[in-house]
């Protein structure tokens, strides 16, 4: 027969065994998700690229970039602008072509490059140059080369 010592150790080692086995099981627990909460993390790739307009001159050619979705002209444009109208003064005519990257519907995105080259067009005729002296041009091949960022832009050259 069983005393009640026995039974009071028996209970007593019960419930140790049963502490140990839940702390193991907590900590068990809390290590996988915290590895699947930093695999998650990890898996989540991160892609850092400037969305924002902006221009540049490279030799004589006025490159407009712009922001994802947008037709907005960056500022200082009036001024990347100076040396065409200075030109189309001369004589020149300036030449207009937009361009795309290659992400998204196809059709949305010529109907916006569309879109960038009028609004280039528009600063040209506010800075004074006749409408008969642009001509926007749709080039060959309509996306651009590059990152999106680089694609996504409006090229002006001066022609005689």
């Amino acid at each position: 027969m069983l005393s009640q010592d026995d039974d009071s150790t028996g209970i007593a080692l019960g419930v140790v065994f049963g502490v140990i086995a839940l702390v193991i099981g907590l900590v068990i627990g809390v290590a996988v998700y915290q590895t699947r909460i930093a695999g998650e993390a990890k898996a989540v790739p991160v892609v850092v690229e400037i969305d924002a307009a902006s221009v540049k001159v490279e030799n004589g050619v006025v490159k407009f970039y712009f922001a994802t979705a947008r037709a907005e002209l960056a500022p200082g444009a009036n001024e990347a602008l100076a040396e065409v109208v200075k030109s189309v003064a001369e004589g020149r005519r300036a030449v207009v072509s937009g361009f795309h990257d290659a992400t998204g519907d196809a059709a949305k995105n010529e109907e916006l490059s569309k879109q960038r080259a009028l609004a280039v067009r528009e600063a040209l005729k506010g800075l004074g140059v006749a409408e008969d002296k642009v001509e926007l041009r749709k080039p060959e091949l309509l996306t651009g080369t590059g990152s999106n960022a680089e694609a996504r832009r409006v090229e002006v050259i001066v022609v005689q």
